[in-house]
């Protein structure tokens, strides 16, 4: 008797771009470019070994998008410059002959730059510093600086910024972009609250907080064909606070995603809510944010958060919480994962000394040594 396919490795097309299963790579901090944010021939080893591996889709690290404020840690990979867009070709090449899909994932920091090299200032919705510290992981040590408030005239940088990394993703080779507006940065500085306090129209109500990053997503639909994918990332959750919840429960997540729809995304990717995924994403409704995402959009939405579990990643697919799963640390620590689901290897589980004492690649490989010599 033959086992039955685990869902997440059925096809699908998402914005008219086929991928060969469900699993998608999630962006992952690797703090590995150049000083100058050029992709380097280790990242394009890494990034070609999930391919190998059988993932669907690939998604890169956030990668900055203006050589202003946008750049959120040194060695942060940018689409800025022209050695940028030639430094990721590369990349882009051997995920496609190896068989894959890639996107590029583009990102503001905003208030929670710890490392730029374009300005020794921050910027953000409001002049309030960041809950938190800065990420050792990613280089950075102490308190947040508080931020300088943004004009209008800033806001039109941001949206400039977003535009024209997409163009050099397109002439790097990349299948699509996503937009980061997830986990604390500047996007989803808008739309938090506490660290928005404007009272202009980018300020006070969910549909206001919104409005840069629905502006930013219609002006990259815009600027690119229809088979360019363009997606967004979404998240409750933040690097530096990871219990926030939106306030307003489903009614702000019908809000938000209903405005991002509007604007002609391919996708919404739910960033994590925690490793218990199906009970941590519900809504005092009792419908998951993926569902609701589902349901008001009506696009195709990517659940993020511990669905290296293979039983929770089946059960968010059948049960359609989710369209697709991204994987991080699983991925990590099974580069082949879509190859031992189809084959019914185990997993390996993930050790947190592969992001010690920096979340590089080059930490990464001599984890990965020492574990070899070790056997």
């Amino acid at each position: 008797m033959t086992t039955p396919e685990h869902p997440a490795l059925a096809p699908i097309t998402i914005g008219g771009l086929a991928l060969a299963n469900r699993l998608a790579v999630a962006p992952m901090t690797r703090v590995s470019a150049s000083r100058a944010g050029v992709p380097t021939a280790r990242m394009a080893d890494y990034y070609e070994r999930f391919a190998i591996g059988g993932f669907g889709l690939v998604l890169t690290e956030g990668t900055y998008t203006d050589a202003r404020y946008s750049q959120g840690y040194t060695n942060q990979p940018g689409l800025v410059t022209s050695d940028h867009v030639a430094g990721w070709r590369p990349v882009t090449a051997r995920v496609h002959e190896a068989g894959s899909r890639i996107v590029a994932q583009l990102m503001h920091a905003g208030a929670l730059s710890q490392g730029n090299e374009h300005s020794a200032e921050t910027a953000g919705p409001s002049a309030i510093p960041p809950l938190g510290e800065k990420m050792p992981e990613y280089g950075g040590s102490g308190p947040w600086a508080p931020p300088r408030a943004m004009t209008e005239v800033d806001l039109g940088v941001v949206v400039d910024g977003f535009v024209a990394a997409t163009r050099n993703a397109r002439a790097a080779g990349f299948d699509g972009i996503e937009i980061h507006a997830a986990n604390g940065y500047l996007l989803d500085q808008f739309l938090t609250p506490y660290t928005n306090r404007r009272t202009d129209s980018y300020g006070g109500s969910v549909a206001n907080r919104v409005r840069l990053t629905a502006e930013v997503v219609a002006a990259i639909v815009a600027a690119v064909p229809a088979s360019f994918l363009v997606g967004v990332r979404l998240s409750q959750t933040k690097v530096n606070d990871f219990g926030y919840r939106w306030p307003g429960g489903a009614q702000d997540a019908e809000i938000i995603f209903g405005a991002l729809a509007a604007t002609g995304a391919d996708y919404l990717h739910v960033a994590s809510e925690g490793r218990d995924w199906i009970e941590t994403a519900r809504f005092g409704s009792g419908e998951t944010i993926t569902a609701v995402a589902r349901k008001v959009s009506g696009l195709p939405v990517i659940a993020n958060g511990g669905m290296h579990d293979v039983g929770q990643a089946a059960a968010v697919l059948v049960e359609e919480h989710a369209d697709l799963v991204s994987v991080a640390r699983g991925a990590l620590a099974n580069p082949d994962l879509p190859h031992r689901l189809s084959t019914g290897h185990r997993l390996d589980p993930f050790d947190r000394a592969m992001l010690e004492p920096m979340a590089t690649l080059e930490n990464a490989e001599h984890w990965r040594a020492s574990t070899v010599e070790a056997v």
